[in-house]
C-alpha cells in the first residue's frame, strides 16, 4: 500500500528588501533616518554598521532603490571594474570583511576615491565601527574615518518582535497567534539569534501538522538558548 502522506519539503527563503517591509523603532530610527537622507551626507559618504542580522543589507537594498545605486560585496572589489562601478553611486557591502587583505583595501580606496570624484555617493556597510578594522592601507583608513558614521543598535521590544514576524515571512511560515509574543519576551535580544531560532524552527516544524506552535517554540528556543542552572549550594 503506498504510503499518502506528502514527504515535506523547505520552502526557500525569499526576504522582503523594500523600505516598507523594514520596520522603524527608537533602536534604528537614526539610521533610518541618515540612510533616507542620503543627499545630504557630508563629503557624499555612510559608514552604517551593526551586527549581523541587524538590516544592513535591507538599508542598503533601500538606500539602491533611492540613489539608483549599485551594490557590491567587498570581497569582490579585486575582480571587478572598478572605473565601471564609479559610474554611479555604490554600496560596497562587509568592507570590514577585507581589512587585512590589501589587494581588496586597495581596490576600495580606489573605487573610494572615484566615486567620489565623479560627484556620486558612497555606502559602506560593516559589522564593526571602522575605528576597529585592522586596514593595511593608512589612505583608506583616513578615509573611512572621514566618513559620517550611521548604527543600527541591539533591538528593543517592538523591533525584536518586528523582525521576527519578517523572518518568518521570509520563510512563508505563519505561526501560531501566541509564538512571536511568546518568543519576544524570552528570547536573547540579538538579531543573529533570531535568525537561528526561525530557521531552527522551520526545520522542527517540517511535517507536524500543527506548523510552528507554541509548544514547539519552547521546545526550540530551551534547546537553542538553554535555562542558566541554579547555583550550586555549597554551605551544607
Amino acid at each position: 500500500m503506498s504510503d499518502a502522506r506528502q514527504l515535506p519539503l523547505p520552502l526557500p527563503t525569499r526576504p522582503a528588501l523594500g523600505r516598507e517591509d523594514f520596520y522603524v523603532t527608537p533602536a534604528n530610527r537614526l539610521a533610518v533616518a541618515q540612510i533616507e537622507g542620503w543627499q545630504t551626507w557630508p563629503a557624499r559618504k555612510m559608514v552604517l554598521t551593526g551586527p549581523e542580522g541587524a538590516g544592513k543589507t535591507h538599508l542598503a537594498h533601500v538606500w539602491a532603490r533611492l540613489a539608483q545605486a549599485r551594490i557590491v560585496a567587498a570581497e569582490h572589489l579585486t575582480a571587478a571594474d572598478i572605473p565601471a562601478l564609479a559610474g554611479r553611486p555604490v554600496c560596497v557591502e562587509d568592507a570590514d570583511r577585507i581589512a587585512g587583505a590589501r589587494a581588496a583595501e586597495e581596490a576600495l580606496f580606489h573605487l573610494h576615491n572615484l566615486v567620489l570624484a565623479e560627484g556620486h555617493a558612497l555606502l559602506v556597510t560593516a559589522r564593526l565601527v571602522p575605528e576597529a578594522w585592522p586596514l593595511l592601507v593608512p589612505d583608506l583608513r583616513s578615509r573611512i574615518l572621514g566618513a559620517q558614521a550611521a548604527q543600527l543598535d541591539d533591538p528593543d521590544d517592538d523591533l525584536l518582535a518586528a523582525l521576527l514576524v519578517k523572518l518568518f515571512a521570509d520563510r512563508q511560515i505563519v505561526p501560531a497567534p501566541d509564538v512571536i509574543p511568546y518568543l519576544a519576551r524570552r528570547m536573547p535580544r540579538r538579531y543573529r539569534f533570531a535568525q537561528d531560532l526561525v530557521a531552527a524552527l522551520d526545520r522542527a516544524a517540517l511535517g507536524r501538522p500543527k506548523g510552528v506552535s507554541r509548544p514547539l517554540a519552547a521546545e526550540v528556543l530551551a534547546r537553542l538558548d538553554p535555562p542558566e542552572a541554579p547555583p550550586v549550594d555549597n554551605t551544607g
